[in-house]
């Protein structure tokens, strides 16, 4: 097990290093591949947290706030057996990490039968002033005599050797931030900058799959498998993570699209979403989670912003009931998301928050990726990060493991992106 204990007199930085040194104290297994930082690592403002401490009293912002708590041994089993290899990790560990998720948090898939079917509705070779080429491909999933359609859209750079490496943005936000014919462009997804640097970019609506509100699960792909619900049933987060799969299938059908290099990007429930569909799909090479959160890439017993009870609280569609069990009891989960972190490795996972996004916990996100680390290490000595957090606007890259803070709020911006490719350039194109 591993415990934390924020001193109350520490300053931030030493918050970080003396909660992962007391995680080397209290653990079982081999210290971790951790470097000391030399440069100055963030720090949250008082300014931030007397303004968020106003705006939500509800919410805790102060570090020495933070009770005890003690996270699950990542590479220890439920019946207390020790994992020390990829073999044994693969076979025992990591199956039983994801069913914990699925039975606790994010909730089962039906067996339900269904057929599918891709069509290219529309290609067009000139797209982005002949830079693109443009293709509009329709998922349709039928089940139950009921019928759905994922619309997907991706860009294919004609400047490069194919077949080309892919973004797949999950799009969290109303469908014009996805505009296919471009007629009207969002900084949340800047395709023709994506493009330029050589990637396929992709993008769906969430809500072709599953609607973002609370409708009791009668519509969207709920309406299709559904035919009774249990506290372990799959909610909207799941839901959304297998339209994220169904695009890939239409992906690995497509000779201009490598295959093997894959990328799914999440912003905020989107990125709950990729970091879900990245552990339970291994064609995804890259998974990146922006500004995820709680259930999604934070810490859940650090209650620190957002907490279980108040996501569920305002979301509940988005976990299955029994997450609804922890309200209040992060202490009681089975899990925390260090491992589900860990699930994506050996491939490549990328982390990112923003300095004013305190309820998001960026602090508590950096954390759960130095948990993961042992099982990344399982797989090479070469995934290593520092023990205290980058600077801002200065990724981190540790082999498979990758992190970034930058300046402003709960957004997912170009300047995201652009780091997302430098670190894509490394891990698809083996730049320096």
């Amino acid at each position: 097990m591993n415990t934390f204990f924020i001193s109350s007199k520490s300053k931030f930085r030493n918050h970080l290093s003396k909660a992962v040194f007391s995680c080397i104290c209290f653990c079982v297994f081999a210290p971790l591949s951790l470097i000391a930082q030399a440069n100055e690592s963030w720090h949250t403002t008082p300014e931030t947290i007397d303004r968020l401490s106003k705006l939500r009293p509800q919410d805790n912002y102060v570090e020495s706030k933070i009770p005890f708590y003690t996270l699950p041994d990542v590479l220890t089993t439920t019946k207390g057996v020790r994992i020390t290899d990829t073999a044994d990790w693969e076979k025992y560990r990591r199956p039983e990490i994801l069913d914990m998720f699925a039975s606790q948090v994010y909730g089962r898939v039906p067996a339900t039968k269904y057929k599918q079917s891709m069509k290219v509705i529309k290609e067009d070779k000139n797209a982005m002033h002949g830079a693109a080429t443009l293709k509009l491909v329709d998922i349709t999933i039928t089940a139950r005599s009921k019928s759905l359609t994922i619309h997907l859209g991706l860009f294919v750079p004609n400047k490069v050797q194919k077949p080309a490496p892919i973004f797949l943005l999950i799009c969290n936000r109303p469908p014009e931030n996805i505009n296919f014919l471009r007629t009207q462009k969002n900084r949340f997804w800047p395709a023709e900058a994506i493009v330029e640097r050589g990637y396929a970019v992709a993008a769906f609506d969430i809500a072709d799959v599953d609607p973002d509100v609370d409708d009791n699960f009668v519509n969207g792909i709920h309406g299709l498998f559904d035919k009774t619900r249990t506290p372990e049933s799959w909610a909207s987060i799941a839901a959304w993570a297998w339209g994220t799969s169904r695009c890939i299938d239409y992906f690995v059908t497509d000779k201009d699209i490598a295959h093997d290099k894959i990328a799914v990007v999440g912003h905020s429930r989107g990125g709950k979403t990729a970091i879900w569909a990245g552990a339970t799909d291994t064609r995804i090479a890259l998974v990146v989670s922006n500004d995820a959160g709680r259930g999604g890439t934070s810490l859940a017993r650090r209650r620190y912003g957002e907490t279980v009870e108040m996501i569920n609280d305002v979301f509940p569609h988005w976990f299955c009931e029994n997450f609804r069990k922890y309200n209040n009891k992060e202490d009681a989960l089975p899990v925390d998301w260090h491992m589900l972190m860990a699930c994506v490795a050996p491939r490549a996972l990328y982390v990112a928050s923003a300095d004013k996004d305190l309820v998001s916990d960026p602090h508590g996100q950096y954390l759960a990726m130095l948990q993961s680390l042992p099982a990344y290490q399982l797989y090479s000595a070469k995934n290593t990060l520092s023990i205290d957090m980058p600077p801002l606007e200065k990724p981190v890259y540790g082999g498979q493991l990758a992190y970034h803070i930058r300046t402003g709020e709960h957004d997912l911006l170009p300047k995201d992106w652009n780091y997302f490719m430098d670190y894509a350039d490394i891990i698809f194109k083996g730049k320096k």
